[in-house]
């Protein structure tokens, strides 16, 4: 198939051909594959049943468009595009739904082995901020990830502004956000490198982090459910995070108060 280009490649056309639409974008955090890992056509499947009516069928061309793709789950099962999965599309443009997976040579700690790095958007809108969470679940769940997050577009911008090396500053963030150790100094992997709107902890992140405290995380622990491995799936606020709103932006820096092991703050 050479007129597929890596999933790096396609997934910054897809954000191009999509730039003028508000999305909620998924990122989380897993193992690198290893030969014959069936964890890619699992993530893909997974999506689909999270999602009612959609069919990851599709992917783009060079130019931007719709290539339908008649054998997919065979293409999935043996493309290891950067050592991953390639993208993947619906081909509806008033509500487009995307997925795609790579290998990231970084580790999430110091030290650690290279990661699986799974990326998707869905429609800001009444639907796909239903879906959401049933979304990050099954994303996680099915690449065993370490955690991961959900926010909408343009918070991923923020919260590059907010990692700072060692010897930097950690204040003077934008909002009065906390400052965040860059990820390449993280202790441990199973430490998130930051908070999301919607959180995938692990067993071993939820553990790593002290969640839950029946005392102190109520609040938290009324918007959050336990997924089938033991992780946990966390709501920050009702609606997608606006850091425009007072309230949300509350909620935001009430967990970064709570949990200062995320973004490695404990250590600074």
């Amino acid at each position: 198939m050479n007129w597929i280009q890596t999933s790096k490649s396609l997934s910054w056309i897809g954000v191009k051909v999509m730039a003028l639409r508000k999305t909620l974008n998924l990122n989380v955090y897993a193992p690198a594959l290893v030969d014959g890992d069936k964890r890619p056509l699992a993530i893909v499947h997974a999506m689909e049943r999270a999602v009612p009516g959609l069919r990851l069928a599709w992917t783009l061309s060079e130019k931007g468009g719709f290539v339908a793709l008649p054998r997919r789950d065979e293409w999935i099962a043996t493309e290891r595009t950067d050592g991953g999965f390639p993208f993947l599309c619906n081909d509806d443009e008033s509500r487009p739904v995307t997925l795609a997976g790579w290998e990231n040579p970084s580790g999430l700690a110091v030290g650690s082995p290279p990661r699986l790095d799974v990326h998707a958007t869905l429609p800001l809108d009444a639907g796909g901020i239903a879906a959401a969470p049933d979304v990050l679940e099954a994303i996680g769940e099915r690449t065993r990830a370490v955690w991961g997050q959900v926010s909408p577009s343009g918070y991923n911008e923020v919260v590059s502004q907010q990692f700072r090396g060692p010897e930097e500053d950690p204040s003077a963030t934008s909002h009065g956000l906390p400052g965040l150790l860059r990820p390449r100094y993280n202790r441990a992997a199973e430490i998130p490198h930051y908070l999301g709107w919607l959180n995938y902890w692990s067993s071993a992140t939820a553990d790593a982090i002290g969640f839950p405290d029946s005392a102190r995380d109520a609040n938290l622990i009324s918007r959050a459910r336990r997924t089938e491995s033991g992780g946990w799936v966390v709501r920050l606020t009702d609606a997608p995070l606006d850091l425009g709103n007072p309230v949300h932006l509350e909620a935001l820096l009430r967990v970064y108060g709570r949990f200062r092991e995320i973004g490695g703050r404990s250590a600074q």
